[in-house]
């Protein structure tokens, strides 16, 4: 039986701001990062984006759940405490 899946669409204007509660944040070696756009899709958040062929993260609104640090295909990402 095949899965099936759901795009969510997020709306940045809507969203609440995080500001600084979270304890880890990710962070991205520009130098590993490929620009696939793999942890684009999986942020639940709705935070990263890719600029310059790069992943970009938006702290305003990053939680640091740490899901682009586990699907990054390059370990590109890396989860540090604040």
């Amino acid at each position: 039986m095949a899965e099936h899946g759901a795009i969510i669409k997020h709306d940045q204007k809507k969203a609440p701001k995080t500001g600084a509660w979270r304890y880890m944040h990710p962070e991205v070696d520009k130098e590993k990062c490929i620009g696939c756009g793999t942890c684009v899709g999986f942020c639940p958040d709705a935070a990263i984006i890719i600029k310059d062929g790069k992943a970009e993260i938006d702290y305003e609104y990053c939680k640091g759940c740490g899901v682009c640090a586990e699907v990054c295909p390059v370990k590109a990402i890396t989860m540090r405490k604040k």
